[in-house]
């Protein structure tokens, strides 16, 4: 990317940063087991985003080149993966999606598909077991599977 670019994405990440702060700053909830409250960690992250997004703006990187061909249609289609990763999060669930999403990411960037499928699938189940057991965090396992229930 050239200097002027590199200004711009640092002009659009600050305007990011101010937009979680402000965000976070509406958080509001009535009680919480958590001392520093739910509005802490976006905070932190937007922090560290405004000041990443000035130093970009002060002190671009040299000037590169934009991916091109092959690349830049993995690089599309990650976005587009990713964009359906959080379109179906919720419906489909955690374990089904990321397991799907892990083994699309991974072909993509060129491992055999067997590998693929295990690696998403291990990456899956590995992550929901340290989110659910050892964070407390409650997962989605899917609007379909909820509803049949």
């Amino acid at each position: 990317m050239s200097g002027a670019a590199d200004r711009v994405l640092s002009v659009l990440l600050l305007g990011l940063a101010a937009f979680i702060a402000v965000q976070a700053n509406q958080l509001d909830v009535p009680f919480s087991y958590d001392p520093v409250g739910p509005k802490a960690f976006p905070m932190l992250l937007s922090g560290i985003l405004g000041l990443l997004s000035v130093i970009l703006f002060f002190r671009p990187g040299p000037g590169g080149s934009w991916p091109r061909g092959p690349l830049l249609l993995r690089l599309i289609g990650v976005l587009v993966l990713l964009g359906l990763y959080a379109w179906f999060f919720t419906l489909a669930g955690y374990l089904i999606t990321t397991a799907i999403t892990a083994a699309v990411l991974a072909w993509l960037f060129n491992s055999g598909p067997v590998k693929a499928v295990i690696s998403g699938i291990l990456l899956s189940i590995g992550s929901y077991l340290l989110f659910t057991y050892a964070l407390g965090i409650t997962l989605p396992w899917g609007a379909w599977l909820t509803s049949a229930a």
